[in-house]
Order: structure tokens, then C-alpha cells, then sequence
């Protein structure tokens, strides 16, 4: 049998618990509610997936509102449906009304609520994603904050709406955030229309803009949307001369 050191056995008895540490550092962490964005890129259009755990011990999260910014605003907010899940986006009058290519926008989303229904409550040690299509991202260097507020179904309120210090420090509960990048070409930054969740935010706008964005949203209804339509039976007739030209050429070999 090997022999240790006092030394030894002490520094190899310790090693259970630094992992531990180690384990336990990232869940502790991570145990807030967050945005993850599928772009960053100024003036594209973002899916925004919001992860909320359940950090009470006995009750379940029964509500998620998420604030939308006011300064910036987001003249088109989609939601993804949560089954057993109700969402609300509400509009509200902007302090300061702007033009948005030749249209006045006076209006736009200032909130999404989530409500779960019976039984889909998000129960302890547990958590659930909410989505939401949402666009234009603000200008390149922008800081997006998306205050959130979590309802347990014992009443209790979280507010994960605290800032960053200049510190360093995390707050105790950090508001989800984050930082535009700089656009790309072919993102398709002006690419969606103004949803109807905005309430005629844009909407003069947005119609001028709905071609384009049928084609790199597959969310845009092509139904609905009588240009999409056009570029879609274009496309199938310039398919169709393309495999009567590749026809041709084999008979002739």
C-alpha cells in the first residue's frame, strides 16, 4: 500500500472540497434570469431568448414581465408561443415621437407578460425559455437593458432589474442586457415589417419594406404578403427554364 505524508494526505483531503467549489461557482452564477440574443448586429432583427430558473425552494414562478426599452424602442415584438403559457405585448404612447422613413412613429411595445396556466407553472430547481422576435436592434455600441420581474405563486416579486457598478461588481440581481455590435451586409437590416403587436407603430414603413422581409424571415406569411407571392412563382418558372436547359443539353450529347 502507498504511503502518504501528513502533508500529502492534507492537500489530497482538500481536493474534494476545491472541486466542489468548483462545481458549485458557475450554478450559483448562472442562477439569474438572462437574455441570450441569435444577433447582436445593429439594425437586424433578434430573437431574444429569455432563461428563467426557479430559485425558491417552495414556490413555482408563475409570471415573467419583461420591460422593453423606451429610448430605443422596438417597433416590431413577436413572441414565440409557450404552450400552457398566456403572453400579452403592450404599447404605449413614446414620450418623443419619431420619423421612421417618412412615417411618424408615436407608438411602440413597452412590455411582454407571460403568465403560466394551471399546472404549467416553472417549479423548483427548475427553469423555462421565453422568445421573442423583436427589431430594429439600436445603432452599433448601444446597451440593450431588459428589466425582468418574476412572480412566485406564493407573491413573491423578483426585480432583476440591477445595473453593473463601475466597481466590477455583480448586483444581486443583474437585469438581463446586452451590447450591440456592428451591422453586416446581407443581414437584412431594414428587413421587417412593423408587427401588428406594435399597433400601428411603423406601419406605413414596415409595408415598404415587407418584400424583403418574407424572404429572410420565414415568419413573414408569404399569404399575406402579395410581393413575396410574385418573387416565389418567379422563381419557380426561372427553376423550371433551368432543368428544361439541363434537358436539352443531355439530348444533344
Amino acid at each position: 500500500m502507498t504511503r502518504f505524508s501528513l502533508p500529502a494526505r492534507r492537500a489530497l483531503a482538500a481536493v474534494p472540497a476545491t472541486a466542489v467549489l468548483v462545481v458549485l461557482l458557475p450554478t450559483v452564477a448562472s442562477a439569474h434570469v438572462t437574455v441570450n440574443p441569435d444577433t447582436t448586429a445593429a439594425e437586424s432583427y433578434a430573437s431574444l431568448t429569455f432563461r428563467v430558473p426557479t430559485e425558491s425552494e417552495s414556490a413555482s414562478t408563475e409570471k415573467l414581465v419583461v420591460d422593453l426599452p423606451a429610448d430605443t424602442p422596438f417597433l416590431s415584438v413577436t413572441p414565440r408561443a409557450l404552450p400552457g403559457w398566456d403572453v400579452e405585448v403592450e404599447v404605449e404612447q413614446l414620450d418623443e415621437p419619431f420619423e421612421v422613413e417618412g412615417a411618424t412613429v408615436s407608438e411602440a411595445p413597452a412590455r411582454v407578460t407571460w403568465t403560466a396556466e394551471k399546472g404549467h407553472e416553472v417549479p423548483p430547481h427548475e427553469y423555462q425559455e421565453f422568445a421573442v422576435r423583436v427589431g430594429a436592434l439600436p445603432e452599433e455600441g448601444t446597451t440593450v437593458v431588459l428589466p425582468a420581474h418574476q412572480t412566485y405563486t406564493d407573491g413573491t416579486v423578483v426585480d432583476w432589474d440591477d445595473l453593473a457598478t463601475d466597481d466590477g461588481k455583480e448586483p444581486e440581481a443583474p437585469a438581463p442586457v446586452f451590447m450591440t455590435t456592428a451591422g453586416e451586409p446581407g443581414e437584412g437590416h431594414h428587413g421587417a415589417a412593423a408587427s401588428d403587436g406594435a399597433a400601428g407603430a411603423g406601419a406605413e414603413a414596415g409595408a415598404a419594406a415587407g418584400a424583403e422581409a418574407a424572404a429572410a424571415d420565414p415568419a413573414v406569411d408569404p399569404a399575406v404578403d402579395p410581393v413575396g407571392r410574385w418573387l416565389g412563382g418567379a422563381g419557380l418558372v426561372l427553376g423550371a427554364v433551368a432543368i428544361g436547359a439541363v434537358l436539352v443539353t443531355r439530348r444533344r450529347a
